[in-house]
């Protein structure tokens, strides 16, 4: 009996040891931008681009950023080049610019599997570009395998929108 009750003031203390007499409920809101317009826009101050490389950051102009592969395949096809030769010809003109080229799978296929087809398959696209006269120190491949799709579903439809390359500029 002695300690159920001392087991009882243990709990009682604790509990009334991590209340508060604070209400959160009653605390006031202040607008503090109350009559300078929506975004602050009164306070004068400006944006400011910090990067050297804004205007190309978005990488060529009118080139897709995509190339997608056959089933359990990594070979870039032809009709993939002329976009390989834009991406190669806007990174030799920019030699400060640099790319990550993430190798995608689909769904078919184990994890490790998937990850090495993935990795392969943005090595070519890293191949083809470093042929074309682009630096090495440009283009980073990796790999997500099956991790990140591009579309949901299981069907031939899906599966060829995942098996794919995508170029993004950093």
């Amino acid at each position: 009996m002695l300690k159920r009750t001392i087991y009882s003031l243990a709990i009682v203390a604790l509990i009334a040891g991590c209340s508060s007499g604070t209400k959160l409920n009653d605390t006031p809101v202040v607008d503090r931008n109350a009559g300078q317009g929506s975004g602050g826009a009164a306070s004068g101050v400006a944006p400011v681009s910090i990067d050297p490389n804004a205007q190309t950051a978005q990488g060529p102009v009118g080139v897709a950023r995509i190339i997608y592969f056959d089933f359990d395949s990594y070979t870039v096809k032809p009709e993939f080049q002329q976009l390989i030769d834009g991406h190669a010809r806007f990174l030799k003109a920019n030699p400060n610019r640099r790319i990550s080229i993430e190798g995608h799978t689909d769904e078919r296929g184990g994890r490790e599997y998937n990850l090495a087809l993935g990795q392969k398959r943005s090595e070519a696209v890293r191949r083809s570009l470093v042929l074309l006269g682009v630096s090495d120190s440009q283009i980073e491949a990796v790999s997500f395998g099956k991790e990140k799709p591009a579309a949901q579903g299981s069907g031939e439809d899906a599966w060829a929108q995942n098996r794919r390359a995508e170029i993004t500029y950093r």
